[in-house]
């Protein structure tokens, strides 16, 4: 039994070892997505077309790691061409004022259920610091000998915070835009490799 164990602790101490490192965001594989309720009774969901993540992940000592996104709100897809026109407007995003929406890790922490990231979202202009829980799935090694992480996150916002405030009121009090919103990423990254090797 003994032996078992100190198997097992050596196959977790390689893979974190193999996973440390700076990661390229796979894009073709990933997306950032956002849930809002419409009038109480239902949930509108979009996406971001155009971003990026900058990622340093080091399990054996999360001090050294940092994630940075880089989201376009001109990319903001509801497929509701109409209703995208809105939400890229002053009233709700401003994207001709504030092009980016942005987030930067302060510190990593592990927790009973995966990591969480505590860092700041910049939006609007407005800058609050947020809570971002994460798993971290992996590590794998792709088709070309590249490794591969995938990471998948999810958090709670209040719009107004941010001063995102625009909506209306339906007669029974309830708002035509929920104030909450939820904010999930799902990433694949590749480890940044040595010239020569292909990051496909």
């Amino acid at each position: 039994m003994t032996k078992l164990i100190l198997n097992l602790l050596l196959t977790l101490s390689l893979t974190s070892a193999v996973c440390a490192g700076n990661y390229s965001l796979d894009k073709a594989h990933s997306n950032v997505s956002f849930e809002v309720t419409h009038m109480v009774i239902t949930t509108v969901t979009g996406n971001f077309t155009a971003f990026d993540v900058d990622l340093n992940w080091d399990p054996e000592d999360l001090a050294n790691s940092s994630v940075q996104a880089n989201i376009k709100i001109s990319s903001v897809n509801t497929d509701n061409e109409k209703r995208d026109t809105h939400l890229k407007s002053a009233d709700f995003f401003d994207a001709a004022q504030y092009p980016e929406m942005v987030f930067k890790s302060k510190k990593i922490e592990a927790t009973d259920n995966g990591f969480k990231a505590y860092g700041t979202l910049t939006m609007r202009g407005v800058s609050k610091d947020i809570e971002l829980p994460f798993e971290i799935l992996g590590p794998i090694k792709g088709p070309w000998g590249n490794e591969r992480i995938g990471v998948s996150a999810s958090t709670k916002i209040n719009r107004q915070d941010w001063g995102v405030s625009y909506g209306s009121v339906m007669d029974n009090g309830g708002l035509v835009v929920s104030d909450d919103v939820i904010v999930k990423i799902n990433g694949q990254f590749i480890k940044n490799q040595e010239k020569g090797l292909s990051n496909k």
